[in-house]
Parts: structure tokens; sequence; C-alpha cells
């Protein structure tokens, strides 16, 4: 069983090998998997980690008389996997976190399996099953002279944010000849409600973060109870994890930019931070670029903890046990959201039950963050992993489980791009970018975000893949929670879901025909009929979702098209019937949306024509009871204002203007 970092290679000559395991669970795997209960082992052996076991005990303790057994059969020490935190036991036991082991062996792993499996107090045995990268990590520099003319200044100073397109799509040529306008998050104008909050902690379960990179290291996760002294200032379990911790190495030191010296595709490839960056680059500073909840340059962006599952020189990188130890870790260290780019290929698991069955420490994992609140707007924890990059009708686990929110990617022609994952379990798109747009190549077309400078020497640099969209969900998730926390509102999480789900663009009505990108190993025409209602809601939106939180209604307008937008959900069953006294937009508003012709009101629906995207609000003044507003003089009516967000984009939501 093969987990692999979602990021697809950067061109045609650096197209990735994936691993082939890609079969559903079948007849032939249930027999490999050798579940019958003298066995009790939950998984198969294939691409096991040597060295270790992990094994779920019937009681949270290895008693004498078992450690004596353990010892005989080839055990050469034993510890829990996860650290018990002092004031969580009661959880821990809840989920039974307390319960699994790691056994650590000079024997194959599967001979100490068959010797324990008679055990009474083995219950289960997994296999540390490698998690392994499904490419090369491949990226191209940063090359701003390649836009065929200057792009316009970026809502903050930072020099590169006009480049990402990701972020503002203009539909600029020099991006990709095939680039769209509004193809993007929309977060500039969510940047004008909301920039992000220092106490939302996101958890990176990646590779390491680069912790002196200047356009990251301001908006780093920092343990307020740990200090660099060598001891386990606040009894977590870890000894110095100022900003994280490194789970394969067993270690406080981050890595980003070290060497496997028998397999390069175990080098870092600066995954993590490219991750870290879209999520909360430092906004506003004058360097390189931004980050989706970066803040506004006054230290107020949201924070990353690095969760290193993937070391270049630890033979215990990737494992199933490291990933498990990280998501519970995230929880019980402050951890709002996981951000996770990896999963399992598509097609390994075909059901949740099959996942549920055969990826027990991970689940319970996955679980206990979930039930974990840290913060007053939520009742539990944010889970959103990459759908992945197989180019497959299933999206890969655990991405697809029911609780997570699973994220496929477009292109910056705001179509899916070549490799995503798409269809049931898909829940919501996100710019992942393409090299090839257009059947031509072009590094600008792909996603830019922060680089180790050890690994790119400006410290920027274009990636591509669902492991570059799942972090545009992420930061715009974690933008929602910091406005949420900043307007003291609170949701549970299926609240939260549920606004953050319907808070999209349109995809659809673009959806149709062929495109020129890469098709198997060459240029071809992708056929985008199947991908049509499966990428998820729809396209995500950064202002969208704090219209959302804030409780303003939106309405969406197609560009160059006199709009009549109905007013029904905002002034009531009669709406066409009341008298309308006036319509306020400011003069930025109209320039955003492009607008000559003051918008105005015929029977009961709003008329406005904008001829660019953008997004503007107008305030609609109107009587209630009667027709004109009541006066010490006058019997009348009273004054009722509304203010309505008008998003304006290329084409009309499916999802309507409001919930």
């Amino acid at each position: 069983m093969k987990f692999n970092l979602f990021l697809p290679a950067a061109a045609v000559m650096l197209l990735p090998v994936f691993f082939s395991c890609t079969e559903a669970l079948s007849e032939s795997r249930e027999q490999e998997i050798a579940v019958v209960p003298e066995t009790k082992a939950i998984n198969s052996a294939e691409d096991a980690l040597e060295g270790s076991l992990l094994v779920f005990l019937d009681d949270e303790a290895v008693s004498q008389e078992l450690g004596e057994r353990f010892l005989a059969s080839g055990v050469k020490s034993w510890r829990r996997l996860f650290p018990s935190v002092p004031g969580k036991e009661e959880r821990e036991r809840r989920f039974g976190l307390d319960r699994w082991w790691v056994l650590e062996t000079d024997s194959p792993v599967v001979d100490l399996a068959s010797r324990i499996a008679g055990e009474a107090p083995v219950r289960k045995i997994q296999f540390n099953t490698s998690l392994r990268k499904g490419s090369d990590g491949s990226h191209f520099p940063l090359n701003p002279d390649a836009l065929t003319k200057a792009p316009a200044k970026g809502y903050f100073d930072d020099p590169e944010l006009p480049m990402q397109w990701h972020f503002k799509n203009t539909g600029d040529i020099g991006i990709a000849v095939t680039a769209k306008a509004g193809g993007d998050i929309n977060v500039e104008e969510a940047w004008k409600i909301c920039t992000g909050d220092p106490s939302v902690v996101v958890a990176i379960v990646d590779e390491g973060i680069c912790l002196t990179h200047p356009d990251l290291k301001d908006n780093l996760w920092t343990n307020p109870k740990e200090i660099a002294n060598g001891i386990d200032d606040d009894g977590n379990g870890y000894v110095d994890d100022i900003h994280g911790y490194n789970f394969p190495k067993k270690s406080s030191t981050i890595t980003w930019s070290e060497k496997n010296p028998d397999d390069p595709r175990k080098d870092d490839s600066g995954h993590g931070s490219h991750v870290a960056g879209i999520i909360s680059a430092v906004n506003n500073n004058g360097k390189g670029v931004c980050g989706i909840a970066g803040g506004s340059g006054k230290g107020d962006g949201v924070r990353l903890m690095s969760c290193q599952v993937f070391a270049a020189s630890s033979q215990s990188s990737g494992s199933a046990g490291v990933l498990a130890e990280a998501i519970k870790y995230a929880a019980d260290n402050g951890a709002s959201i996981v951000q996770a780019s990896l999963g399992y290929t598509s097609g390994m698991f075909t059901s949740d039950r099959d996942y549920d069955r055969y990826t027990g420490v991970e689940v319970s994992a996955l679980k206990y963050f979930m039930d974990t609140s840290n913060n007053d707007a939520l009742d539990g924890g944010i889970v959103i992993f990459a759908a992945g990059n197989d180019s497959k009708p299933l999206p890969g686990y655990p991405g697809a489980y029911r609780d997570n929110i699973c994220v496929t990617a477009f292109a910056s022609d705001f179509l899916p791009a070549h490799y995503t994952n798409y269809g049931p379990g898909s829940n919501v798109a996100a710019p992942g970018g393409e090299y090839y747009t257009g059947g031509k190549f072009s590094s600008n077309g792909a996603i830019l975000s922060t680089l180790p400078p050890e690994i790119e020497t400006s410290g920027y640099g274009y990636m591509q893949g669902t492991s570059m969209a799942c972090p545009h969900a992420t930061g715009v998730a974690a933008l929602g929670l910091s406005y949420m926390l900043q307007r003291n509102r609170k949701y549970t999480i299926s609240e939260f879901k549920a606004m953050f789900l319907t808070s999209v663009s349109d995809m659809d009505k673009w959806i149709y025909g062929t495109k020129q990108t890469i098709v198997g190993s060459s240029i071809g025409s992708l056929n985008l009929s199947p991908y049509k209602a499966n990428m998820g809601t729809g396209a995500i939106d950064a202002y969208r979702f704090l219209l959302q939180v804030e409780g303003t209604p939106y309405r969406q307008a197609v560009v160059g098209e006199e709009n009549a937008l109905t007013l029904a959900d905002y002034f009531g069953a009669s709406f066409n019937q009341l008298t309308y006294l006036s319509v306020e937009i400011s003069d930025e508003d109209k320039a955003a949306l492009g607008i000559t012709s003051y918008p105005f009101i015929r029977s009961g629906r709003l008329l406005i024509t904008p001829t660019k995207a953008g997004c503007g609000k107008v305030t609609i003044h109107a009587v209630g009871g009667g027709t004109t507003i009541g006066t010490e003089d006058v019997v009348g009516g009273m004054h009722i204002t509304k203010t309505v967000a008008i998003i304006a984009r290329g084409a009309s939501s499916s999802n309507g203007g409001w919930l």
C-alpha cells in the first residue's frame, strides 16, 4: 500500500513514474491481506517498513508477562505510538489511541507478525507501510520577465503577487494563452474584509517547512510553552518542539533541503514550503509572494505548524505510523486545520468501509483530530486532503473519506487540470495549475509560491498538482475561520463545511468539448465531458465564504449582460410590491465591476450591467409598510436598508446567491 505526495511533474520530459498500485480491493486482495482471526493483520505487508510493527492491544499497557513473550518473539523494544498528553487521557482512550504500540525489531516484520498473532492481548496488527512520493518533486524557477506585458500592481506590495494568477486571474495571455478572467479564488476582494488571524493554526502535514525563509518565518507557529533546552517543557512528549516536529527522525530539527544518498526520489523537494506559502506567506512585507491568510504585514497572518512526515535521510520517512502521530500532535498542540497534500493512489480504496477497515491507526488519529476544538469558533477540527493526480474518476483516500474535504484542481483556463482525480468523493475545486495550456508550455501557468533558497536560489518557484489546489482550499478555510473569530461567530463543523462548500463559482458552464494539454505522456486533446458535475460543488471563492460568515447575502451577475437580480430573498414575499427609494454603490465598487450606468430597481429586481469580472456591494433603501417613510407629521412606513454583494463573473452560478 503506497502513499503519494500529490504533485505531478513539471513537463512532458519530467512526467512522473507513478507507482502502479492502483487496483481496487478485489477478492484476491482480501486473501492477500489475511484477515482471519489467527493472524489479526488488518493490512498487507506489501511495502511495509522493516524494523517496526504497529499493534493494537486489548489493554492500554504492555504487561511484564507480555513483554517477556515479545522479547522471546524477536521484539527488541516497544513504545506507545502516541505520547499521552496530560489532561487528554480520556479522549485518547475514547479513540483507542492509548492502545496503539510500535514494536521495534531486527526480524522481518512478516515473521514477527506471525509469531505474535497468537498472543491474546494483541487485537490487531498493522504493517507500518511506507508513504511514498508520487513524483520527482520537480519545479520551475521564478521568471517574472516571462509576461508579455507588465502586470498591474497587486493589492499588497509583494512584488510577485501579480504573477499569482490563482489569486486574481485577469485573463492575461502572458500567464497562459488560454487564461480566463475570474478563474481564481477571488481572494483580493476577501482581503478587504479579513487577511488572517494569528490565533488560527494550520498543521502542514508534509515535508518540513523552511523555517528560515524570509516570506515564511514570521508566520510560523511557535510553541508558547517550549524553549530549546533539551527538556520537554510542556510535557507533550516532544523535546524542543518549537515550530513543530520531525516525526520520521523523532527530532525537533525540521529539515527542508536534505538529500537522500541512495534514492534521489526521496530528496526534500521544497514541497512543504511551497504548500505553506500558498496558505500563509507573509503579505505586504515588500517581499516575494502573498499567502491567502498571510495577514496584512502587521504580524496578523495565520500560523503554520510544521508536522514533518517526509524526511530525506530517515528510514521511517513517510510511514503510516508517523502520519498518524503527526495528526494527533496537531490536535494536541493547537491546530484547527490539517493540510495534507498526499494520499493513496486512486482505486486503492473504493469505499469508506474499506478505508476504515484497512487503515486503523490512521482513521483513529483523523477522528481524534476532528473531535478536537482548538478555538472558540468551531466545535472540532477541519481536515483537508488533495484528490490526487491519477486522472481517474475517483479521488484517492483519505481525501475521498466522507468526513474530509477533498480538493480537485483546475488550471488558469478555469478548466479541470489534466492530472486531477475527480468524481464521487470530490468536494470542491481550487487552482492547481498546468504547465501546458492551449498546447503550449508556460511555467507561469503553474502555481507560484515559496521554496527553500537551498533548493531554488530566489526562494520562489512554480509547481503544479492537487498538492497545490489543496492549500488554496485550506487557505480559504483558514481565512474564514479567522473572520469567524474576529466577528465572534460560532458554528458547528457541519455548518462550517456547508458554508465552505457552497461558497463557490460555477465551473460547469465551461466544461465541454476538449482542451489541448497533457494526455497520457504527450500533448493531445483532453475530453472534458467526464469532468462535468464531477469536480465538486464548484471553484472555491474566498470572498463568498467571508460573506456567508458575516451573514451578508450576495448575488452573481454575468459580465457583459444586463442582469435582473431578484430581491425576493432579501425583502420578503412582497418584494415586487415594495417602494424602493434608492440604490447606493461606491465609486470604487462601480470601477471594480466596470459599471457605467447606475444600477436601479424595477419590479423588485436589481438591474445592473457589469462590464468586467469583479465584486462590489450595493445598499438598497426601501419602505416597510406604505409608500413613504413615517415622520413626526406624516404616518408612514419604516426605513429598510439592505446591503447585497454583487459578484460579476463570466457565468452565472448554479448555486444561486444565498443559502
